[in-house]
């Protein structure tokens, strides 16, 4: 059994566009998550260790304040596009497109003012809630009227991310959720002691400025290699790596399938993320730097949690053998991600 509440969570100023933002509460017997009207944002995950402690695994504010002000969207669902666009630029039907540049010379996770920073019309379901908001043509440079939903259900021990768009023109498009989680609890200093697994062959290598070359390399025999369980930790001074900021590339098909496996042993706790994308995004906090004060006055150093964001591959709209991330007119965009979460 699911249980739903909502309850208010904070009003917007009027430079931030004004509204009421509502909290909504799922509760299993296994897991409790809290999710925000505004940006879909999870501010709370609890879930159970070995010992039946429930802990807050994912990193995040406790006030609305903290998620209006700038952070490295803690919990947000971006869009339209997750992840980089090279130079902020693309071409459809010979038209050129700019949108805002706000990541080094690109643009990232939807622009100045994405998805993650705008209010959402709730709607309640007897297990999760889903939103909605209608993306004008022209939003951030983007091209057509998009219609989204996105729906959160939690049944036992399985949190599920459903994400739906309809285009009124062609448009690029690629949701996820971006939570930074912590399996040994939000505010522990690292996440050297988890054991990671991605079942990935190949990953994108990318230029300094975080775009993939093009290239799409096999992870055999280099540090990109996480078919096997690594201790992170270790696995990063084995590498010399200063952390992942990379897209790993999914066995293709439209079905689920388990893409990702996180397991911390001092707690128990097991996180897997199952997946209808063709790209997960791994990356472990490498611009977390300690400045940003978090739920319960926690600060949140490099390192201290990681990012499991399934996506399509970044870049993919200059990248014409790179899985498709057009959108058309009359088409549905429909992809789902599953967080399970249980204890070993």
């Amino acid at each position: 059994m699911t249980t739903v509440r909502r309850e208010p969570f904070g009003r917007m100023s009027l430079e931030e566009g004004g509204g009421e933002v509502e909290k909504f509460i799922l509760e299993s017997d296994s897991v409790r998550v809290e999710i925000l009207s505004f940006g879909c944002i999870i501010t709370t995950l609890e879930t159970k260790d070995r010992d039946g402690q429930f802990s807050d695994v994912v990193l995040g504010f406790d006030t609305l304040e903290g998620y209006t002000r700038k952070h490295p969207f803690f919990g947000a669902v971006v869009g339209r596009v997750a992840n980089r666009i090279a130079n902020g630029k693309f071409t459809l039907d010979g038209k050129e497109y700019q949108l805002f540049i706000n990541n080094g010379p690109n643009s990232l996770h939807g622009g100045a003012k994405g998805f993650d920073k705008v209010l959402w019309s709730p709607q309640v379901l007897p297990n999760g809630v889903r939103f909605f908001r209608l993306s004008p043509d022209g939003e951030e440079g983007y091209p057509g009227d998009l219609k989204v939903w996105v729906t959160y259900t939690l049944s036992g021990r399985e949190l599920a991310i459903n994400y739906q768009a309809q285009t009124s023109k062609t448009t690029p498009i690629s949701l996820t959720n971006h939570a930074y989680f912590n399996l040994a609890g939000q505010g522990s200093r690292d996440v050297y002691d988890h054991e990671i697994s991605i079942e990935a062959d190949s990953y994108l290598p990318v230029d300094d400025t975080k775009i993939p070359t093009g290239e799409v390399a096999a992870v055999q025999g280099t540090g990109f290699d996480l078919r096997q369980p690594v201790e992170l930790g270790k696995h990063l001074q084995k590498f010399h790596l200063d952390g992942f900021d990379h897209n790993f590339c999914l066995h293709q098909g439209q079905d689920r399938r388990l893409v990702a496996r996180v397991f911390h042993p001092p707690t128990g706790r097991t996180m897997e993320v199952h997946t209808t994308q063709p790209g997960i995004q791994f990356y472990t906090g490498n611009n977390l730097d300690g400045s940003l004060k978090g739920k319960g006055a926690a600060t949140y150093p490099k390192h201290s949690a990681f990012c499991l964001e399934t996506q399509n591959w970044p870049d993919a709209v200059n990248k014409h053998h790179f899985p498709n991330v057009l959108l058309q007119p009359g088409e549905e965009y429909n992809h789902t991600t599953w967080f399970v979460f249980s204890t070993a």
